[in-house]
């Protein structure tokens, strides 16, 4: 049974590594973004509307260009990533803080914005077709006190332009059982995994399996991350800029505390990003092939 379904878009992102707002790169031979094409497929696979977070200063930016496109084809939302779910007590503690608080909050800052099941995406990484249709699915026959994670194989995620950060999965019967997020690295064809702040490096199978944030949730994770906030924020409170709030966080919490299920869903795709200027070219290149190979048309928004 088809059901409403939200693409909730993190686009908040200040892009240190890669040198600028990548989420409004253009990849597409018309400009398009990366997440013109993520849209396009959410689209072709029935989600009903977009949610996008985003600094309140890049809402022009965003509006006047893929906002525009995109509006005559679903519903569009914005949410800035402010303060306004952090806990009074620990606002002057933020202040002074330069980057967001972390991918968790940012998911918080959706909370009024949606009351039907919802994907989480990057903006500026690409998912591919075969994860979106077996996200779409799922998400139509959600369960009750399940959520779901789409698993890439690490091999298909690598950038060989520097570390990037991944979620490395531990997966038992199609369930995830634990989450590290670490910085992965390509040195010498092998595969290094490090913990995020761990320096204890190790290598992997090129068939691990690992986040790239395609998120599949029930409104109820709302609550969940409050209850994680308050905490998070309580432990750190002396530290604050060291540390991120991450959904790899709020995931190990839900397993540790039996509280939530979280289902494995593999993907065969391949993830295309920017994480460094670098990249770009790999990018447009694959973009290209995907139109030639009819996978997308040469204008993605011109008679859909």
């Amino acid at each position: 049974m088809l059901k409403d379904k939200t693409l909730l878009i993190m686009a908040a992102g200040m892009g240190n590594r890669f040198g600028g707002l990548k989420q409004l790169e253009s990849v597409g031979p018309n400009g398009e973004f990366i997440i013109d094409y993520s849209i396009y497929d959410a689209i072709r696979l029935g989600f009903t509307k977009v949610v996008f977070i985003i600094k309140e200063e890049n809402y022009q930016k965003f509006r006047e260009t893929i906002g525009m496109r995109i509006e005559p084809y679903i519903k569009v939302e914005y949410v800035f990533q402010n303060d306004d779910f952090i806990p009074i007590r620990f606002k002057p503690l933020l202040k002074k803080r330069l980057k967001p608080l972390g991918t968790a909050y940012a998911i918080l800052c959706a909370k009024n914005k949606i009351n039907e099941p919802f994907a989480v995406i990057n903006a500026d990484d690409f998912y591919g077709r075969d994860a979106f249709m077996k996200a779409s699915l799922y998400l139509d026959n959600i369960i009750y006190n399940h959520y779901g994670i789409v698993g890439y194989k690490v091999k298909n995620t690598l950038t060989p332009n520097g570390t990037t950060k991944r979620g490395i999965m531990n997966v038992a019967a199609g369930n995830l059982y634990k989450i590290t997020e670490s910085k992965v690295t390509l040195k010498k064809n092998k595969i290094i995994a490090s913990p995020l702040y761990s320096s204890n490096g190790k290598e992997i199978d090129e068939d691990t399996l690992v986040s790239m944030n395609l998120l599949l949730f029930s409104p109820d994770i709302f609550d969940v991350i409050s209850d994680e906030l308050y905490l998070f924020l309580s432990l750190h409170q002396k530290n604050l800029d060291d540390y991120e709030f991450g959904i790899p966080d709020i995931l190990d919490s839900c397993l540790k505390k039996n509280i939530k299920t979280i289902d494995v869903i593999n993907t065969t795709a391949t993830w295309y990003g920017m994480t460094y200027m670098e990249d770009k070219a790999f990018v447009v290149k694959a973009i290209k092939d995907m139109i030639n190979d009819g996978v997308y048309p040469q204008e993605l928004w011109i008679n859909r």
